[in-house]
């Protein structure tokens, strides 16, 4: 007599094919804890079987490609292991299945926002999003989401095979982060725009203010990138590739300020959880006012007298990470023109850069 198996229910394994390593630059506004949607063990009679196979078996609605990046993101666990996609199932396994968010019956409400929206065509849209504002509904934030406000703008969004919680997003940005989104509004227009992403040729540069100044004017960091094994609410960076996934930042320090801070561009060459927060943290330049890579407090330079109460007071005028997506280049899903957007900086971040620079004149 077999074991009896509990029951695969479609998950958020099931959504349509944006391959979930290549949503650019956020991961977890979804909550720091994670959670087990399913558990499931393999019965005495079962034949040794891959395990991509064996969940492919028990997720007819699933495509394949997702299942392995599932697993390759350590989401699929065997007798409480991670293993690769070659592992072989055998009788009695337990495989589970935990994400960030918690099992729930979910359906994008829209509500109308004022949306910032840079372009928009029957294809696709550039929103630059203020920060602050979360990008899709998960755990905590179920609501008041750029997403809800793009599924009140565009009621046809596309949504996916059994519904799909990010209609029309093919990658994201954090919550504390300003900046460009590019948004899809057809399946065609998401599906090749993914593409681009996955294949690294969409342009993306970034503004961000860190501590300190790095020694090369321009360099290039390489790293993997994946949940701390120390602490799985932040992202770390594992230099031999054992853990987490191929991450690469280029770099260039724009503007130095008294050898305190300094505006870098950074460029993305692929599009991992907290790339660029973790890879400045890596070598030693946390982005200013990130409180989760250590840089919401003094890094560069003496705790002490004036200098202590001027960064103090520029930490409280912009409580959040410096960073902001400055600039988007792509091909057109359609036309396949290259397209090419830019969004201003926000308001706080121009001026902390003003007193910055202000400062720095006043030293020297």
């Amino acid at each position: 007599m077999q074991e009896p198996e509990e029951e695969f229910i479609e998950s958020s394994l099931g959504n349509p094919p944006v391959d979930a390593g290549e949503l650019a630059e956020e991961d977890d506004e979804g909550g720091d804890e994670l959670y087990e949607h399913h558990r499931i063990r393999a019965d005495r009679r079962q034949e040794l079987l891959r395990l991509d196979k064996f969940l492919l078996n028990r997720l007819p609605s699933t495509s394949r490609t997702r299942i392995q990046n599932a697993i390759r993101a350590e989401a699929v666990q065997v007798n409480d292991r991670p293993v690769k996609s070659n592992y072989r199932v055998k009788p009695l396994d337990v495989i589970t299945i935990t994400l960030p968010e918690p099992p729930r019956e979910f359906k994008v409400l829209p509500e109308p926002m004022d949306l910032d929206i840079r372009y928009e065509d029957a294809e696709l849209l550039l929103v630059n999003k203020p920060a602050g504002l979360v990008v899709h509904p998960a755990y905590g934030n179920w609501n008041g989401t750029l997403v809800n406000g793009l599924a009140y703008h565009l009621q046809n969004l596309p949504t996916g095979r059994n519904g799909e919680i990010r209609p029309g997003l093919v990658h994201r940005i954090d919550k504390d982060t300003s900046g460009l989104l590019v948004v899809g509004k057809t399946e065609w227009a998401m599906t090749h725009l993914s593409n681009q992403f996955f294949h690294h040729t969409i342009e993306r540069t970034y503004l961000a203010l860190v501590w300190g100044v790095p020694k090369e004017a321009e360099g290039t960091i390489r790293g993997h990138i994946g949940r701390s094994l120390k602490d799985r609410k932040v992202q770390a960076v594992f230099p031999e590739g054992e853990h987490g996934k191929h991450a690469v930042t280029h770099y260039k320090v724009l503007q130095s300020f008294d050898s305190k801070v300094a505006l870098l561009q950074c460029n993305l060459e692929t599009g991992r959880t907290h790339q660029i927060r973790a890879h400045m943290k890596h070598i030693g330049h946390p982005l200013f006012g990130d409180a989760t890579y250590g840089g919401d407090k003094i890094v560069y330079g003496q705790r002490t007298g004036s200098y202590k109460a001027f960064a103090e007071k520029m930490l409280a005028l912009m409580p959040r990470q410096a960073l902001h997506a400055k600039s988007l280049g792509f091909e057109h899903p359609v036309t396949h023109e290259h397209l090419h957007f830019e969004a201003e900086l926000p308001a706080d971040f121009h001026e902390l850069l003003a007193k910055w620079e202000e400062y720095a004149t006043t030293k020297s």
